[in-house]
């Protein structure tokens, strides 16, 4: 990030001074897809920037919406509450296309097919935004990153409208983000388990282009059409500027997945209340910890559900099976005096996580599978507390 900062600043102290002078008619204006890797988890979704290239003036920029900074004060509270700022960086094209070569990562080039006016329009579009007062933004997954805002300023500044061909198949943005996250389950795991069912909405093929690999495929398909009717491709050529490099070592997929992880957790709890229920006992400890857990996994989906400003996090179904309530209950649990109350707790949590999974199905919202021997043991543990009610009164 300081060495992004600085390559701005002293950028930005070139760059006005160029601005003030007209691109050349061979200027270019081109693309740069950075297609998806798994160093990061910020990096499995891909990238784009926009470089701004004309050697008759020796001019070879990128101008990068990505740069954001993790030192930054409470930047993970932040982010949970949907505040994290991003900025426009605009640094050498050689500085930007060393990092993903030592990555290994694929970077494609998609020359727009411009003329030196729209070319001109962009180029200041751009040297304003990057104008300290105007380069931070606030970052938005789905509707405001990396990728939409050259979506947007190419639309802005072109004369003509920007027509897209030929769409892709429907998907929700669930659909989107797994596919990226496919080979790293648990976090595939987290991203089902914090967004809520406006994420299973079907994302509009304009919509789909916040990956940027959607937004390299429709701009490959899309036409510019003119007030006259004229039509013209958007990009004029495709460079691939640097190749994917595969690792030949097998790293392998983990075997701790959720699913077997959630398995284990309800065949422990399971076999520990057959205990109970044989020797006629009740282990507190374990309604304790349990119910504990469940509360803080509860108390941060209630945080993203009604405070946080995140887009498609609320509602969220899961929020009836993980809910902050869960950490009053272990009070109840925990002080015998209590008890009466505790059954009363036990026997709506049963009722609710029992429809729950009746109705497992027909809920508006995709559940990770892994979720289910999760309810299942909150589930088994709330039925045996009616059960050892009933059998106490």
């Amino acid at each position: 990030m300081k060495k992004y900062l600085l390559l701005l600043f002293l950028l930005l102290c070139l760059v006005p001074a160029k601005a003030q002078t007209r691109l050349s008619d061979e200027a270019q204006i081109s693309i740069l897809t950075a297609a998806p890797s798994d160093e990061e988890v910020y990096t499995l979704y891909g990238h784009t920037a926009i470089r701004v290239k004309d050697t008759q003036h020796k001019l070879d920029v990128v101008f990068n919406y990505g740069i954001f900074d993790f030192s930054k004060p409470n930047f993970i509270y932040r982010f949970t509450k949907g505040e994290t700022d991003y900025k426009l960086a605009a640094y050498d094209f050689s500085h930007y296309i060393i990092e993903y070569q030592m990555r290994g990562s694929e970077v494609t080039e998609q020359v727009l097919n411009l003329t030196p006016d729209e070319i001109n329009k962009i180029w200041t579009a751009l040297v304003i935004n990057a104008r300290p007062e105007n380069a931070v933004y606030r970052y938005n997954f789905f509707f405001d990153n990396c990728a939409t805002r050259p979506v947007a300023i190419v639309e802005e500044q072109v004369d003509g409208k920007v027509q897209y061909n030929n769409p892709p198949e429907p998907q929700t943005f669930r659909d989107l983000i797994n596919y990226c996250t496919r080979n790293h389950p648990w976090l595939t795991f987290g991203c089902d388990l914090a967004l809520g069912s406006p994420t299973d909405r079907v994302a509009t093929p304009h919509e789909m282009m916040f990956l940027p690999v959607y937004l390299k495929e429709e701009f490959e398909k899309a036409t510019i059409v003119g007030a006259d009717g004229s039509e013209r491709k958007l990009v004029k050529s495709t460079e691939r500027l640097t190749e994917e490099v595969t690792d030949d070592t097998d790293n392998g997929k983990t075997w701790f997945t959720p699913m077997l992880c959630s398995i284990l957790i309800f065949l422990l709890v399971a076999s520990v209340t057959f205990l109970e229920w044989k020797k006629k006992t009740y282990f507190r400890g374990v309604d304790c910890v349990l119910f504990f857990l469940a509360g803080v996994a509860g108390t941060v989906l209630f945080f993203l559900c009604f405070i946080s400003t995140h887009p498609c996090v609320r509602p969220n179904w899961s929020i009836v099976w993980l809910q902050p309530f869960d950490l009053l209950a272990v009070i109840l649990f925990a002080v015998k005096k209590f008890r009466k109350a505790a059954y009363y707790y036990h026997f709506i949590n049963f009722a609710a996580l029992t429809l729950l999974l009746a109705g497992w199905h027909f809920i508006p919202q995709h559940m990770n599978i892994a979720f289910i021997p999760l309810v299942a043991t909150i589930w088994l543990r709330s039925g045996y507390g009616v059960y050892r009610g009933r059998m106490h009164r």
